[in-house]
């Protein structure tokens, strides 16, 4: 038994199909399949049930699958426990993001991290938050950068900065003539942008505007990226909110369409979440450093007049 067999078999319980897994491990699936069989061999007992699609774990498959998580979990701190120790800074590190965040932060930093630290194999995957969640427990991702939120009490959290939320008002929107966008405005807009469900910026922004519910309001409109709403505004159609870093990607003519919220402006934390047992604190503490240099540093504090949401 190999650690390597333990990662394929991890694979095809991860992606439900052989040669998905082969994909994923940068193997042949003969290859991936030939070493699953000579582990199941081995112990005596199929792991995998090649009869369904996807194809799912044997009731023994699944406690072998549960068992080999935590040997490659053990294997891995090995090796960052030496790192560590050598404070090193490079290797392989993989980063979950929420597409509300990626593209205005990630470019902010990631060139820069890059040219200092060129050892440092940076692999980012945008998820929603409870993707992000699951990923860390099954050791798919190293940490994750997200918005603060009930329910992560069991992770280790470093604060990284507060952004505030703004209103993007198309000119045909009763909004645009205003100077400040109060809670009790947003009724007033023929058209409403949110996310879909699932993304805590529009939760968040639906608490902090007292919606019921984007479902009971005929205002709300659900698409699936934040860019859609920015064109549809910019076509004449409704408001959306943004954060305050994609504002600043701004061009003068967009900007004419931002309208900041009368006071109190809802606000989120951004944090950097690991799991409690995460050993690389040296390369955590750089990551944090270089992600708050690429932002203002007004960004750094809760300023006066914001409330978090």
């Amino acid at each position: 038994m190999t650690l390597q067999q333990l990662e394929y078999i991890l694979a095809v319980a991860r992606h439900g199909h052989f040669g998905r897994a082969a994909d994923a491990c940068n193997v042949t699936q003969p290859t991936l399949s030939a070493m699953i069989g000579k582990l199941e061999e081995e112990i005596g007992a199929k792991l995998f049930d090649r009869n369904r699609q996807p194809i799912c774990p044997t009731p023994v498959g699944e406690k072998v699958v549960r068992q080999a998580r935590e040997v490659l979990s053990q294997a891995d701190s090995i090796k960052d426990i030496v790192q560590e120790e050598k404070q090193s800074l490079e290797g392989m590190f993989r980063i979950g993001i929420l597409p509300t965040i990626a593209p205005y932060l990630l470019p902010r930093f990631f060139p820069q991290l890059m040219k200092r630290y060129p050892k440092l194999d940076i692999r980012v995957q945008e998820m929603k938050t409870h993707e992000i969640k699951e990923a860390l427990i099954q050791g798919d991702i190293d940490a994750g950068i997200l918005a603060t939120i009930e329910g992560l009490e069991e992770y280790s959290q470093t604060p990284l900065f507060y952004e505030k939320y703004v209103g993007y008002v198309s000119r045909e929107d009763a909004l645009f003539k205003k100077e400040v966008i109060r809670t009790a405005d947003v009724a007033q807009s023929s058209q409403l942008w949110l996310l879909d469900e699932g993304h805590c910026f529009r939760d968040q922004m639906v608490r902090f505007c007292q919606m019921k519910s984007s479902q009971t309001s005929q205002l709300a409109y659900n698409l699936g990226s934040m860019e859609t709403f920015m064109r549809m505004v910019e076509s004449g159609m409704g408001i959306t909110f943004i954060p305050e870093l994609a504002a600043m990607q701004l061009c003068d003519s967009q900007k004419e369409l931002v309208r900041p919220f009368a006071i109190p402006v809802p606000t989120r934390q951004l944090i950097m979440i690991t799991n409690r047992n995460f050993i690389r604190q040296s390369l955590l503490e750089v990551l944090v450093k270089e992600i708050q240099a690429g932002v203002p540093k007004a960004m750094w504090k809760l300023g006066a007049g914001q409330v978090l949401v």
